[in-house]
């Protein structure tokens, strides 16, 4: 069928409309999940779609209470959703009394937490759109903790440099910490998920400096003030492994965070690491770094 359509009286039909353009943050829809989880649907510009995300509201919150601290988790790349930390992290029992907000948003199947130079502004949504969007309707204030495994690991290091005083805790749980050390890494994730690597951070020789201000460990002076949390196993089999799981590439990413923490307490900067030797990439050993480093990031943000 024509996208114009010649009518009896010589006009012509127009093409259909697309959608409207998105101009203002907002909340288009939420669902009650549990006694303490909400299901939103936020309305995003810099996305130029909705996301979703997901809040975890502490006990004794309501309407108008506040100011809450808060923490953000984030997920990782290449089929795992948000609803990761929620359906297979623990996240609800683990923070079931922590005195803060959990948003556990929507980062994009490999968003990698940036604004792309051709692409998504997963950054602006999350740092500019989101964080302020909670506060106004939650309660939320200016304490925060933001944490994540793998690609979300990246998100919360990333994070906190780029945007200092922002958070005051950061925690990576098997992280991409070292982007420039594994850039065929970074790029080989885009491509097998359909993406042109170059939209990301652009090519890593000749934009260099777009790649090294996207990479934590070259960010790590930037993080004085902010406490640090960082773990990885191996990649050998590990004792919350079932029988017969093989080894995989989780130890690429313990030298990451290896030279990661190295960078930062060349700083000057503390940072508690957990290197745990044998363990895969995979949720059971996300679930119990996040039950691990909870204590110092609720000692952090006063929750």
């Amino acid at each position: 069928m024509l996208a114009a359509v010649v009518l009896a009286a010589g006009g012509c039909a127009a093409a259909p409309a697309g959608p409207e353009p998105i101009s203002e943050v907002a909340i288009v829809d939420r669902e009650p999940v549990g006694e303490r989880g909400h299901d939103l649907t936020v309305g995003s510009p810099s996305l130029g779609r909705t996301a979703p995300v997901r809040v975890l509201l502490p006990r004794g919150w309501t309407p108008g209470s506040g100011p809450w601290p808060v923490l953000y988790l984030l997920h990782g790349c290449c089929g795992r959703t948000h609803l990761g930390w929620a359906e297979e992290g623990g996240a609800e029992r683990l923070t079931a009394d922590l005195r803060a907000i959990v948003v556990i948003p929507d980062g994009g199947r490999v968003g990698f937490y940036s604004d792309w130079l051709r692409g998504p502004k997963w950054e602006t949504f999350h740092i500019e759109e989101l964080v302020p969007l909670i506060e106004k309707e939650f309660g939320a204030g200016p304490r925060r903790a933001v944490a994540g495994l793998s690609m979300g690991g990246h998100g919360a290091m990333a994070y906190a440099a780029r945007h200092p005083g922002m958070f005051q805790a950061a925690a990576s749980y098997s992280g991409v910490l070292d982007t420039t050390d594994d850039r065929s890494g970074v790029r080989g994730l885009a491509v097998d998920n359909g993406e042109d690597p170059e939209a990301l951070w652009g090519d890593p020789i000749s934009d260099k400096k777009v790649w090294q201000a996207h990479n934590p460990t070259a960010l790590a002076g930037r993080l004085k003030g902010v406490r640090l949390y960082v773990s990885s196993g191996d990649g050998d089999p590990g004792p919350l492994d079932p029988p017969g799981t093989r080894a995989d590439y989780e130890g690429v990413l313990l030298h990451q965070s290896e030279a990661f923490a190295e960078a930062a307490k060349a700083a000057g900067i503390d940072v508690t690491t957990d290197f745990y030797g044998d363990g895969t990439h995979t949720f059971p050993y996300w679930e119990r770094a996040l039950e691990r480093s909870l204590p110092m990031m609720r000692a952090a943000i006063g929750a």
